[in-house]
């Protein structure tokens, strides 16, 4: 690196909002001592695990899902890691280390770990809020709302790591005298990303343009769904090639000895900020789900809380956690949350049963294999959230797992449609349309597309926060070549138009006519199964589920259940509405809709919990103008911001103007323009 070119080059100086060390010692601490044989005071693990325990059950009892796996795994590691980083009083924290948490599942272990030091005001009251829509302790950690104390926002597995090797760069390029920590799952060490890092980082390093680099890697042979060798295969091999491709890799067998762990890391600080050129990588042998047996032996390794709101079990979760000797604030905290389960009236069974999506799409996938289609399903990891797991139980021979691996995935499918068969590939919907994006071209571009069932739209995922939010599935999509792009709302409609693609799909194989992919996208909460009144599915049409002549909505997947109660709101007005399922979003239905427009005197409003720009609404109102419909248009959409935590999506829709009344304010608002 030529330093003359360097010396010209000066970043814009900005405030850093990251919280000062602590000054307290944790609450519940354990003492250990440093390779000079002084004591040093560590946040108690089992604290860690115990306060992960309960804010999981705040969030839990709130409508979320939460972590447990990972962040017990890692609390023997950062609680080392915490007592490194916060040691020297005498000068911030962050102006000595930069910290990224790749494992962006296991933030809430930092978020308990540092309420014990009462880093940044943190207390145990603000852990109750945990993934609330009021707190800024969100899914995974976010720099955009909680700047004090994540530097970059994390979540998407494999993706902190690419870009703690630009920290390391920028602070060699203005010779900094800061070391680079990035913490990673074994899970996340399966991304192309990661992997590209790892070659990366070491390479850069040797040619003198690093600063520092430590790698802190928690390997317990464990991903979302189950054991990485038994599900996919083993990391081991890739975890032994990193001495070759430039690290000084060392193994430590045992993740949960505070004390092996804490020396193993405070030796490794000291040889990098010797020797920038040749970064560490520690690997530490943990267990997913550790202190509580069940969870340590289950083959996630307890990967989700595996409580239910108000459980029964919670107090002798903490109390197996101590081994018998949990303190007593947190057996109190425990037995007050039992407490306070409220006996409301049990509401009245819905006339139409409610259930995922999901289950449509597993029934069409099973069906049309009976019937002969050659489907083969590869997924990343997250079958059983996508609802391709039921496919993968009834026939085990016909699907892989690659792993955390989106990319991958997609690619691997072009090869097996190149090949002749039907492939479905399934992941978050944010995952596919961002790391998948470049495969599903090539799927097109190469004449062998994929089936891609991708969930968790818009605000789906609520509890994840904004990192696993896709809000920009369908400008992501809509524009590949040869690619049809279906948004569904129920299982029934699920099932109808996957079974239609599948038979499509192989027709056009075998005529050696245009391919197309087919990405269906779709919600992660229970929707009505069906609509009332029999609609009748017919591919390429839109279906009208109410019909009026004032207004036109135009809703799509999650927001049509929305668009519905909004009718219903509006009818008490004297405002008649008609609601349209747009459910081909690349392809609207014109025919249909054209009529019904001119009806309503071109009044129309579409509602999507996705970027207004280059949404469904925008594709629809483009098409409408290209046949010279005149329109008096109000679109609803997330307006240019990223979303957050909440316990359930209906929150997000309430803040980002998305709700059912928000809808109803939109259509009286277009009656009154003339």
């Amino acid at each position: 690196m030529d330093q003359r070119t360097l010396d010209q080059l000066a970043p814009i100086t900005f405030a850093n909002k990251l919280a000062a060390s602590p000054k307290n010692p944790p609450k519940y601490k354990k003492v250990i001592k440093n390779s000079d044989g002084s004591a040093i005071e560590c946040a108690d693990p089992r604290a860690i695990r115990a306060l992960v325990a309960l804010m999981n059950q705040h969030a839990v009892i709130g409508g979320a899902a939460a972590h447990w796996g990972g962040p017990s795994a890692f609390a023997e590691i950062m609680s080392a890691l915490h007592a490194l980083l916060f040691q020297d009083q005498a000068k911030a924290w962050h102006e000595k280390y930069n910290f990224i948490n790749d494992a962006g599942h296991c933030e809430n272990g930092i978020y308990a770990l540092r309420s014990l030091y009462g880093f940044d005001g943190l207390g145990f009251n603000d852990l109750r809020l945990f993934r609330s829509i009021e707190s800024k302790l969100t899914g995974h950690g976010e720099s955009h709302l909680n700047p004090e104390g994540v530097l970059i926002s994390n979540g998407p597995l494999g993706s902190g790591l690419p870009q703690a090797q630009g920290l390391a760069l920028a602070d060699r390029i203005v010779r900094n005298h800061r070391i680079t920590i990035c913490a990673l799952s074994d899970g996340a060490a399966m991304e192309g990303e990661a992997k590209e890092s790892f070659s990366a980082i070491p390479g850069l390093a040797a040619k003198g343009h690093l600063n520092p680099f430590l790698l802190l890697i928690s390997d317990n042979n464990t991903k979302l769904s189950g054991r990485i060798d038994e599900d996919s295969f083993s990391m081991s091999n890739n975890f032994h090639a990193l001495k070759e491709m430039g690290w000084d890799v060392k193994f430590v067998n045992d993740g949960h000895d505070l004390q092996d762990v804490y020396l193993n890391i405070e030796k490794a600080l000291t040889q990098v900020g010797k020797d920038a050129a040749k970064p560490v990588a520690l690997i530490f042998k943990t267990i997913k789900g550790k202190a509580v047996k069940a969870t340590e032996t289950s083959k996630s390794g307890g990967h989700g809380y595996p409580l239910k709101a108000y459980d029964l079990g919670l107090v002798n979760f903490i109390d197996e956690i101590y081994a018998g000797d949990a303190p007593e604030e947190f057996q109190d905290w425990a037995q007050e949350i039992l407490e306070s389960k409220l006996e409301g009236e049990k509401k009245p069974a819905a006339a139409i049963p409610s259930e995922k999506v999901q289950v449509g799409l597993s029934k069409a996938a099973i069906k049309a294999a009976k019937e002969g289609a050659p489907l083969f399903s590869i997924s990343a990891d997250l079958a059983g959230s996508t609802g391709i797991a039921d496919f993968q139980k009834t026939f085990p021979n016909r699907w892989i797992d690659v792993g955390v691996a989106e990319a991958n995935m997609i690619s691997t499918a072009i090869g097996l449609s190149k090949s002749g068969f039907i492939p479905l590939v399934d992941t978050f919907a944010q995952f596919g349309v961002t790391k998948g994006n470049l495969p599903l071209t090539m799927a097109t571009l190469s004449q062998a597309p994929v089936i891609a069932l991708f969930s968790h739209t818009g605000f789906q995922d609520a509890a994840d926060g904004a990192s696993h939010q896709a809000t920009t599935y369908f400008s992501a999509t809509c524009s590949i070549p040869y690619t049809k792009v279906l948004s569904v709302s129920n299982s029934a409609e699920a099932e109808f138009f996957l079974t239609e693609a599948i038979r499509r799909f192989g027709l056009a194989k075998k005529a050696q006519k245009d391919q197309f992919n087919y990405v269906f996208f779709y919600g992660r909460e229970n929707f009505p199964s069906h609509y009332e009144g029999g609609v009748q599915y017919q591919w390429g049409k839109s279906p009208v589920l109410t019909k009026g002549k004032d207004v036109v909505i135009v809703a799509t997947g999650p927001t049509v259940a929305q668009a519905l109660e909004a009718h219903d709101m509006l009818a008490q007005e004297g405002v008649s509405a008609t609601v349209v399922n747009n459910i081909h979003v690349s392809d609207p239905d014109l025919d249909t809709l054209i009529p019904l427009l001119e009806k309503a005197q071109g009044r129309l409003l579409t509602v999507e919990d996705h970027q207004i720009k280059g949404g469904m609404g925008a594709l629809l109102t483009h098409a409408l103008t290209q046949r010279n419909i005149p329109l008096k248009v109000i679109s609803l959409g997330i307006k240019d911001h990223f979303g957050q935590s909440a316990y359930q999506a209906q929150e997000l829709y309430q803040k980002f103007g998305l709700s059912s009344a928000d809808i109803a304010r939109g259509c009286e608002d277009l009656m009154r323009r003339r």
